[in-house]
């Protein structure tokens, strides 16, 4: 029984050297050329299909309103901002930067400087809301910080900043290197240290000032990556996404001609971005492909303006429904059992059933394969907990194939060369019997 055990443990920490040593060439890409629909898939995950397929539609959320800034000048913005001001709202989150792109503050690379009285008029127009957030983001000036570490931050001039009451980092956890880069966002920061000084994202500030108790709560799970939650979207013209519309929404011409009703607007956050040059327009201009994409793999067309991802942040924070998952500890201890549990059943088999070994763990292999994969979407789905089974899934796909070069391969080499090893110079003497008997 030690015997046993001590080949299973073995062969186990063989399946995952294996596995390490495949992530390693894989790294390689010598295989790019040849796996179009690997690069398809691989941006794909399979909780994206509970967003875009099982959940029930939800309710619309009547604390948020979503406005349009098309590509309204900073005087025009101003007009918007006193507009929706005049009804009250709770909180008014602005997600748009209004400074220079660069350190280079003259009107040659800053036009913006140009524009005096739109300047003067915007400043105004957040000094008397009162209740404006704008948004930062976090940079990596220093190239040799590690990637998680940033060392300054962008602001809007402070003509419009020293008004606002809080700001907010608008950065998104996204695997894109630049802006025009293809963005698909599942994930976000609560909290980022810049320079040792915490900084909040951009909805967490704006749900903070909305709610307090709720949102140390959420802050209180002290996680460097939260799972976005997603509720919906706004109009969506075009159908991207299969979710109804979740966020009230008003264009440019809505808030100008004063088409709503003010109890659409008093006590509400209302977040100011860019949703298109019109509510409709399929700019790609800071858009992102969220789970809600009806495509799951090989994406046309990003479905969600980054105005929409905040307040699905924001709206996560406010009804508490967050996504609670695995930590990686949890994981690896999964699939290092399992795959200890495979091994150990395999090796049973093979010893006892060695004509059926190949059909029974194959067999063995797919089942569990496909339960693994359900088992993750459906407790998603009705838990809201993000089973990470990766590991689990790569250990299971190749503990029948390793497990059997660890048999045959592996022990056979380790014995063979033990044998050497315990060859003594009297082995190949021939051993006579001795007399004992007295002559």
């Amino acid at each position: 029984m030690r015997n046993f055990w001590t080949d299973c443990v073995l062969a186990t920490a063989f399946v995952f050297l294996a596995m390490w040593g495949l992530v390693g060439l894989t790294q390689l890409n010598v295989f790019n050329a040849f796996d179009p629909i690997g690069e398809a898939l691989a941006d794909v995950e399979l909780t994206d299909y509970v967003f875009s397929r099982l959940r029930e539609d939800p309710e619309v959320d009547q604390n948020i309103v979503v406005v349009n800034i098309g590509n309204l000048s900073r005087a025009e913005i101003a007009e918007e901002i006193k507009i929706i001001s005049q009804h009250k709202p709770k909180v008014i989150g602005i997600d748009s930067f209004f400074g220079c792109p660069t350190e280079l503050r003259d009107t040659v690379n800053c036009p913006k400087l140009r524009d005096v009285m739109g300047n003067l008029l915007l400043g105004n127009a957040i000094q008397e809301a009162g209740n404006v957030v704008l948004v930062t983001k976090v940079l990596q000036r220093d190239s040799l910080l590690p990637a998680d570490t940033f060392d300054s931050l962008r602001r809007s001039d402070d003509v419009f900043s020293d008004h606002a009451i809080r700001e907010g980092y608008a950065n998104l956890d996204t695997d894109a290197e630049f802006q025009d880069d293809v963005k698909t966002c599942r994930l976000f920061n609560p909290k980022i240290d810049v320079n040792g000084k915490p900084n909040y994202a951009f909805a967490v500030e704006m749900a903070m000032e909305y709610d307090s108790i709720k949102t140390l709560k959420f802050l209180g799970r002290n996680n460097y990556t939260e799972v976005i939650n997603y509720r919906g979207n706004v109009y969506d013209i075009y159908g991207t996404t299969n979710y109804p519309q979740m966020f009230y929404t008003l264009d440019v011409e809505d808030v100008t001609s004063g088409n709503f009703v003010p109890e659409m607007i008093k006590d509400k956050i209302v977040i100011f971005g860019y949703l298109g040059e019109y509510l409709g327009d399929p700019s790609w201009d800071d858009k992102f492909y969220t789970p809600l994409n009806k495509k799951l793999a090989g994406k046309a067309n990003p479905d969600m303006f980054g105005a929409v991802v905040h307040a699905n942040i924001v709206s996560m924070i406010l009804n508490e429904d967050y996504v609670n998952q695995m930590a990686q500890w949890q994981e690896v201890m999964m699939a290092i059992v399992l795959c200890l549990l495979n091994v150990a059943l395999f090796s049973l088999i093979n010893n006892h059933l060695p004509l059926w070994y190949d059909g029974i763990t194959k067999l063995l292999q797919l089942i569990q394969l496909l339960l693994y994969t359900i088992l993750m979407v459906m407790i998603f789905h009705w838990y809201s907990f993000k089973l990470n089974v990766t590991l689990t899934l790569a250990a299971v796909a190749l503990v029948g194939d390793v497990y059997e070069v660890y048999m045959s391969v592996i022990k056979n080499i380790y014995f063979k060369i033990k044998g050497w090893f315990l060859i003594t110079p009297n082995d190949d003497a021939v051993l006579t019997p001795v007399n004992t008997e007295e002559s």
